[in-house]
């Protein structure tokens, strides 16, 4: 089926400043991870995904570690989750998740990214219906139909699976992200997992004009630049 998904992988920070962004983001969210379902990975597989997936991305080991002591303390920041929606360069859908601690000011800097590109923001679920929350699980493999009978044994409701260049990849709604990690693991062993996160991902694509690609570049841009903005989800071909 070729679902379109973003890994991170393919669009690490080249710059120093960029990784500090990429190393603040990981922070943050690994703090609010720890602090809400525990400090000890063992029994916080959220973080444990979590704590893998940033050393893939290269993340230091002080980094992770200052955020899981800074969860232990008591009291702290209070992060919450934030999502905004809209439409971009081309009226492309675009989704936007943030972590903050003060959600009048995130909407404020999320919004001017929005009117500087002369976009405009949604209300909530403008556009999320067009796109399904799923767990995205690839590894190296081949066997693609020991991958679906171990998903079906544990009863996970598989969206999707395919197998293209020697890996396999599991779509799954995110409810079922763990039930679905846990059984790949039962039946293949210590996976390393290419790709292990929850993900946006549009049902369907839209092509936008070389000029409207130009202005989605800025855009994207100007939300990297945003502490609070996490992760950013688009239907652009």
């Amino acid at each position: 089926m070729g679902r379109a998904y973003q890994n991170r992988k393919e669009s690490m920070a080249k710059t120093s400043d960029a990784k500090a962004r990429v190393y603040s983001r990981y922070a943050r969210e690994i703090y609010v991870t720890a602090k809400s379902g525990g400090v000890d990975p063992a029994g916080n597989l959220a973080l444990r995904s979590l704590i893998e997936r940033a050393k893939k991305d290269q993340v230091p080991t002080h980094v992770i570690d200052k955020a899981i002591d800074k969860a232990k303390g008591a009291g702290g920041e209070d992060f919450s989750i934030a999502r905004y929606e809209g439409f971009g360069p081309g009226g492309c859908m675009v989704i936007i998740e943030c972590l903050t601690d003060n959600p009048n000011r995130t909407f404020g800097d999320v919004r001017q990214c929005f009117t500087k590109c002369k976009c405009k923001i949604g209300s909530q679920g403008s556009v999320s219906h067009m796109f399904d929350h799923s767990a995205i699980l690839a590894f190296a493999s081949d066997d693609e139909e020991e991958a679906l009978e171990a998903l079906m044994m544990a009863d996970v409701d598989v969206s999707d699976i395919e197998c293209e260049e020697g890996q396999v990849t599991v779509f799954v709604p995110q409810t079922e992200y763990f039930k679905a990690r846990q059984a790949l693991l039962d039946a293949f062993g210590d996976i390393d997992f290419n790709v292990d996160e929850i993900q946006f991902i549009p049902q369907a694509t839209t092509a936008i004009s070389p000029e409207e690609q130009a202005a989605l570049a800025k855009f994207l841009d100007m939300l990297d630049y945003l502490e609070d903005v996490q992760n950013v989800y688009h239907n652009v071909e």
